[in-house]
């Protein structure tokens, strides 16, 4: 018996990107969703089965289900020559989380350094050109996650950095992207599904505040299960966290989100509101392995993390 889809609701196409839509694909994993003139896009990291070095594709689609991949990849790296800015770091390319800002679609990235894993900062107009900017945080700091607008004048991001307490969230500001600080602790690991640490998606403004989904990482003698989860801050000072849910929306339960490379995960990196239809979409990876969707109703999760449910 499958749990109940109360929040979030699986849809009957899944998986809807997969290893065998790319020849010589061994994984397809976390990708993060945007919207590009109108349409629905993933950029998707894709792991190889003869490579050392995964790359990133841009897919698009028509309906937000079927996906188109585009087999060259938008960012180019060649490690033999170095000629990319950061050819040592550029190892591991997954988990990119996407935001835009005015017309730009700024790409933060992990960065494989031999200290620990730091954020690589990119950016595009057209999705046909990227353009690196510098690497934006110390290790340990894995993916933050940009604000799609300024405020207070300055740009604001969530950290994820790890340290003594692993997978706590933190808050940072920015004048120009680059240069961050005014560091603040946002949020820890608060209940059994997260118990281990909790990380960001790209932040969601909506008339009640930020919303924030986030993956909640839990340990037990099985081993770890990443679930889904949901947060909101306030939308002047996103240092306020106004409400969180107890409970998971989304958790590993179905037979593609256990059997792939790291079973028993569900992961997003971003999720696309649909304000007129009252739709949250949340596109997420399966198993490390595939890309799933799973929708929900957008003011249901924000009453719920307001409510504490």
């Amino acid at each position: 018996m499958y749990r109940e889809e109360f929040y979030l609701k699986r849809h009957h196409a899944n998986p809807i990107i997969r290893p065998d839509m790319m020849p010589g694909a061994e994984a397809m994993m976390n990708g993060c969703p945007f919207v590009f003139k109108g349409k629905i896009h993933i950029l998707q990291p894709v792991i190889w089965r003869n490579k050392d070095c995964p790359s990133m594709h841009v897919c698009v689609s028509d309906d937000g289900i079927s996906f188109k991949i585009n087999p060259k990849p938008f960012i180019m790296f060649d490690h033999k020559e170095g000629k990319t800015p950061l050819f040592h770091m550029d190892r591991w390319h997954i988990d990119p989380r996407v935001t835009k800002i005015g017309d730009t679609y700024y790409i933060m990235r992990p960065g494989d350094s031999y200290l620990g894993t730091v954020a690589i900062l990119g950016r595009t107009k057209d999705w046909k050109k990227y353009e690196h900017m510098e690497i934006v945080s110390l290790p340990m700091n894995r993916v933050p996650c940009l604000f799609p607008e300024k405020i207070g004048g300055k740009y604001l991001r969530i950290d994820r950095p790890s340290g003594r307490l692993e997978g706590n969230l933190w808050l940072s500001r920015s004048p120009d992207l680059i240069h961050w600080g005014e560091h603040r602790p946002l949020q820890n690991a608060w209940l059994h599904w997260n118990n281990k640490k909790i990380g960001p998606t790209v932040p969601i403004r909506t008339p009640k505040g930020w919303l924030v989904i986030i993956h909640g990482v839990q340990e037990s003698c099985a081993g770890s299960r990443y679930s889904l989860g949901a947060m909101m801050l306030d939308l002047k000072n996103p240092e306020k966290v106004i409400g969180k849910m107890n409970s998971w929306i989304l958790t590993p339960d179905r037979d593609y989100e256990f059997n792939g490379n790291v079973p028993n995960v569900v992961f997003a990196c971003a999720a696309i509101p649909d304000f007129k239809k009252d739709e949250l979409k949340v596109y997420y990876g399966a198993a490390d392995t595939y890309m799933c969707l799973a929708t929900g109703s957008l003011s249901k999760i924000i009453n719920a993390c307001l409510k504490g449910e």
